[in-house]
């Protein structure tokens, strides 16, 4: 079964997926960034390879289960200098 999250994108992986959000459909955490990488392309998928990913706020593993409603967060690192 599928269920519809929000996921959220911050710094680069917002900059290359061109939004901050977005609805998409999965059973899992990775269901969910496949179907980004398939919507947003090769470059989403390059930040994806660096960066944290948390389910409602905690860090996730791909595997993880999702419901309805649930909120998908992809935080690349932070650079500063």
């Amino acid at each position: 079964m599928e269920f519809v999250v929000t996921l959220r994108l911050f710094a680069q992986a917002r900059e290359s997926a061109g939004t901050s959000s977005i609805e998409l459909e999965g059973s899992t955490v990775g269901d969910v960034l496949d179907e980004a990488t398939r919507r947003f392309g090769s470059p989403f998928d390059d930040v994806l390879l660096s960066s944290n990913v948390w389910l409602n706020g905690s860090p996730v593993a791909r595997e993880q289960a999702v419901a309805s409603g649930d909120e998908v967060a992809v935080l690349p690192p932070v650079s500063g200098g």
